[in-house]
């Protein structure tokens, strides 16, 4: 008797993993052609108001002006730990 072949009609395609969409809490990605806005928006610490809360600490990490998506996701990523050890945003040089 002979062994069957598993099929390759019904083959899944493998899974690749892509940092435009970020997993970090924090971090989110901008992408809006419309207004030409292209990058890495980040949030930190919130704060109640009348209207909700807000986040106390935010920041925008652009791509053009960061070199590249990897680049500006880098950045947003040290900027948000600088901000989660010491408790206020860094300094802008």
């Amino acid at each position: 008797m002979a062994t069957r072949r598993p099929s390759t009609r019904f083959k899944a395609a493998p899974k690749t993993r892509s940092r435009s969409t970020s997993k970090v809490p924090g971090i989110s990605r901008i992408d809006q052609a419309s207004t030409r806005t292209f990058g890495w928006f980040c949030r930190f610490g919130y704060r109640p108001t009348p209207s909700g809360t807000r986040p106390k600490f935010t920041a925008f990490f652009g791509d053009v002006s960061n070199g590249g998506k990897k680049k500006a996701f880098d950045k947003a990523m040290a900027w948000l730990k600088a901000v989660q050890r010491s408790g206020r945003p860094p300094k802008k040089k």
